[in-house]
């Protein structure tokens, strides 16, 4: 059964999202709001937890996962970014961007695009999302909290805890998220290019 926690969106609860970064730390699985919607996440380096998150989402490892970071500095230690896609992460960060960038060394092989050695990074516009990934410390691997063979995510938080409480450890309750996807930029190639348009406006970035 799930530990629920019900936080305030803009000034959460930090007891109850510490103990919610303990979980993760342990190898749990949450499922937590953003600026877009619901996402289940895991630690990035926790193998059995990373399998699980794609069972859960139904998707196998060609889908990108991404991973959830605090600032465009700890961004980029987990991909390479030369200047040019520096500019465009600083004027759309934090923000609903999912950016799609070589990784790094910090990021498990088995965690990129197996042909690619791509992975999708965002940092997150929400108090919430921000305030723990600050006390777990390091960025979380995330993948929007779609049901496998349904297209919408779910966006109530007690339709999550009938439908995941045995699936999952944590599920943070910040009420409704905006319910839009992110906005996809593939900044690997020489182009940007904009692989989906969701709630980040492409004109941000020049595109």
């Amino acid at each position: 059964m799930a530990q629920l926690f019900e936080v305030h969106p803009d000034n959460p609860q930090q007891r109850f999202l510490k103990q919610a970064a303990q979980i993760l730390q342990a190898g749990g699985i949450a499922a937590i709001p953003t600026d877009s919607s619901y996402a289940l996440v895991c630690r990035l380096d926790d193998k059995a937890a990373a399998e699980n998150l794609r069972r859960l989402r139904g998707v196998d490892d060609k889908h990108h996962l991404t991973l959830l970071c605090r600032d465009l500095s700890e961004l980029s230690s987990y991909a390479r970014v030369d200047n040019r896609q520096y500019r465009l992460l600083k004027s759309a960060t934090p923000g609903p961007f999912t950016f799609i960038l070589e990784a790094s060394k910090e990021v498990p092989r088995r965690l990129s695009h197996p042909s690619r050695r791509t992975i999708g990074l965002r940092v997150p516009d929400h108090k919430v999302t921000q305030d723990l990934l600050a006390l777990f410390g390091q960025a979380l691997l995330a993948t929007t909290l779609i049901p496998p063979g349904e297209a919408e995510p779910l966006n109530d938080a007690q339709e999550i805890v009938d439908r995941y409480d045995k699936l999952v450890q944590v599920i943070v309750n910040a009420g409704a998220c905006p319910m839009q996807p992110t906005t996809i930029v593939d900044l690997s190639g020489d182009q940007a290019e904009v692989l989906r348009i969701g709630r980040g406006d492409p004109a941000l970035l020049g595109l």
